[in-house]
């Protein structure tokens, strides 16, 4: 029971979410990522090459425990998730490119997490880990949370499209809550963070919120000097700048047994669902504003 939250609640949680993305999608919108995959590779490139080199500089300049600059890398490594999928839906993004990064890192990231994290406990305090994640289970829970049920949506957007249409606005206030009650539930009660204090959460803040918007000004500016339509800037943007803090947390606190390490993505889950959402928010008024009838 005391793993409830991250094992039951939210694994079914974030499929939900992902069924209700999916109502507004279309089989064309995930074919047109593959007719013209441009912006697919352009997001994922960056995702995997920028977000880490911009974690390992922040941690190398940063003046905290070794610890926390394992932690920062550890986030650089996780896939985006639901929760960036959740936002461009929010944002009205280009979703389909959205969950099929998230799909598709998710499964990159059983080499690239233990990679990672091997390397940063070498560099940063010295120490070797021996970390694996189960290829089977992970393949199977990317199929289960992420493709099947946007897969279904789409199924239910075909047959029923106006039962999709009446239930787009309703979901736009749910599924925000319903993720971030499952967060809060797998931050404080199933891993919890009675070890932490005050000022370990100040010491940290600074350099999580930098890693989280200096990887969407990262994406960004490929995106821009790509020259990639405004609702794939502003997609990728998000893909790099939010990563999956429940999966850190994870690999901190379970496969690497250190809450000191985990309470760097419980910092960075606490305020990076809402400075991504407005980074977003913020790109596309302003896209949108200066590429007025330019039909882009």
């Amino acid at each position: 029971m005391q793993s409830i939250f991250s094992e039951i609640l939210l694994p079914v949680t974030l499929a939900i979410i992902t069924l209700g993305m999916g109502l507004s999608l279309t089989e064309r919108d995930f074919r047109y990522i593959f007719i013209r995959p441009r912006a697919f590779i352009t997001g994922l490139c960056s995702q995997m090459i920028l977000l880490p080199v911009l974690a390992f500089l922040i941690a190398r300049i940063s003046h905290v425990d070794p610890l926390f600059k394992v932690g920062l890398m550890i986030i650089a490594a996780c896939p985006g998730g639901a929760t960036s999928n959740l936002i461009t839906y929010l944002l009205r993004g280009n979703v389909a490119l959205s969950i099929s990064m998230t799909a598709l890192n998710s499964l990159i990231t059983l080499i690239t997490i233990p990679l990672v994290v091997t390397l940063s406990l070498g560099f940063f305090i010295h120490q070797d880990a021996d970390i694996h994640l189960n290829v089977l289970e992970t393949i199977v829970n990317v199929f289960l949370i992420t493709l099947l049920p946007a897969y279904i949506g789409t199924r239910i957007r075909k047959w029923k499209p106006q039962l999709a249409d009446g239930l787009e606005r309703p979901l736009k206030i749910i599924l925000p809550i319903l993720l971030a009650l499952m967060y809060l539930g797998v931050v404080f009660i199933d891993r919890g963070t009675e070890s932490a204090t005050i000022s370990d959460f100040f010491k940290i803040l600074p350099h999580a919120f930098a890693l989280n918007v200096l990887a969407m000004l990262a994406g960004l500016l490929v995106a821009r000097l790509l020259k990639l339509k405004i609702r794939d800037r502003y997609t990728i943007s998000i893909e790099v700048g939010l990563q999956n803090s429940a999966l850190a947390i994870f690999v901190a606190a379970t496969l690497l047994d250190n809450h000191s390490m985990a309470l760097v993505p419980v910092v960075y889950g606490s305020f990076s669902f809402f400075s991504t959402w407005f980074f977003g928010w913020m790109v596309k008024r302003y896209s949108k504003s200066v590429a007025t009838g330019t039909g882009r």
